[in-house]
């Protein structure tokens, strides 16, 4: 059977000339903190991986580029070490409704601990209200995160009228770029970004690498003390194949992502138009404002993990936003926050394109999607 997957969101393949490039430094590399030339050499091969992230994401040099062992760090790091760091300039935290949880918990921890910590409502297709965004913001706001773009329902967010917003009434702002690198072209620069997330499994590259991008003049504080490594702000031996791969990685998102994208979006488009022809199914997100690899739905009466491991069955892997695929007994933040209704939220389903994908994989998916919700109809005890 065919293996079509479509859960990028969740986890990319490495590339395999990302993985060519980057085998070396799995058996042959030095510690790049040591003196001596074999280190040195290292030293050097993450610089150079540096340089490929600045170019990605248009930073100003490679000083502003630390790399970590994932995009849930970056986030801690950006969050908890610029609230230590800047604590007398104030203890008010802020992040849109439908953040990632890595971004979320950070800020409830900083509210245990006598910060405060409010979000930004957005509307229904996931957008940040600015008009409640200007309300909320006070002087006394150290930190604002809203991410590039949603994971869950593909919302691209606007960026950099938000940014104006938060330096006017507040203070710095931290975006999540994880879901939207490699996808759509991103300018920290342009678009007044203070601090950025990125993750290497989600620009095809190794897992346990990810970036902070931190402008040039913000002071953050390291929140795991160590030997110093990544301007002290991320302790621990590099993990150089990750590292390397990550840089890579990016220099390809970069060169292909123009073709690659429009690619991707017409796929995204003839699945979200055969798709919403069931009965009783809607699009989740924004239909234009939405990345180009992704389509996301709900369907009434049935349950997303249903869908999923029915989808499954048929060679297919897809994503649900549904209470069942996570640890909590709760339906999606995201979807809620866009409005939906708690047994609404749970018939979702969350389809990511990625380099595997191809048009002719249209039909297969949608015949197998049309057949599950089917079935699934016919059994829920939610229709009577």
């Amino acid at each position: 059977m065919e293996r079509i997957y479509l859960d990028h969101a969740s986890a990319m393949p490495i590339d395999s000339r990302v993985f060519e490039y980057a085998k070396p430094y799995l058996l042959d590399v030095g510690n790049p903190s040591s003196l001596y030339e074999f280190g040195q050499e290292s030293k050097e091969v993450i610089e150079k991986a540096r340089t490929k992230i600045v170019d990605l994401i248009n930073a100003e040099n490679e000083k502003t580029i630390i790399f970590t062992g994932s995009a849930t760090e970056s986030n801690n790091i950006a969050i908890r070490g610029l609230a230590f760091r800047n604590i007398k300039e104030g203890k008010e935290v802020l992040s849109s409704a439908i953040e990632h949880i890595s971004v979320i918990n950070p800020m409830k921890d900083l509210q245990k601990n006598g910060w405060i910590f409010n979000t930004i409502p957005v509307d229904n297709y996931g957008i940040i209200d600015l008009s409640k965004l200007k309300k909320i913001l006070s002087k006394n706001t150290i930190l604002t995160s809203v991410m590039y773009a949603n994971n869950e329902i593909g919302t691209i967010e606007p960026i950099k009228e938000i940014s104006e917003i938060v330096h006017e009434k507040g203070k710095y702002l931290h975006v999540d770029a994880t879901a939207a690198a490699g996808r759509v072209p991103i300018d920290v620069q342009k678009d007044g970004i203070d601090l950025l997330t990125l993750s290497s499994n989600d620009l095809y590259g190794p897992r346990g690498a990810g970036v902070l991008y931190v402008k040039p003049g913000l002071k953050i504080q390291s929140v795991m003390p160590g030997g110093g490594q990544e301007r002290g702000l991320r302790s621990g031996t590099e993990n150089i194949f990750a590292i390397t791969g990550m840089g890579e990685a990016a220099k390809i998102a970069k060169k292909e992502m123009n073709i690659e994208s429009k690619r991707l979006q017409k796929i995204r488009d003839k699945l979200i138009s055969e798709i919403t022809k069931i009965d009783e199914t809607y699009l989740t997100g924004h239909p234009k404002k939405r990345l180009p690899h992704h389509a996301s739905f709900r369907f009434n009466h049935i349950e997303g993990e249903s869908i999923l491991l029915n989808m499954d069955m048929y060679g297919i892997q897809i994503a649900t936003g549904s209470a069942c695929s996570s640890k909590t007994l709760e339906p999606s933040h995201v979807l809620l926050a866009i409005g939906l209704k708690h047994e609404e939220a749970h018939g979702s389903m969350v389809i990511t394109l990625g380099r595997s994908n191809n048009m002719k994989q249209v039909q297969k998916i949608v015949k197998a999607v049309g057949e599950t919700v089917s079935r699934l109809r016919k059994l829920s005890p939610l229709i009577k």
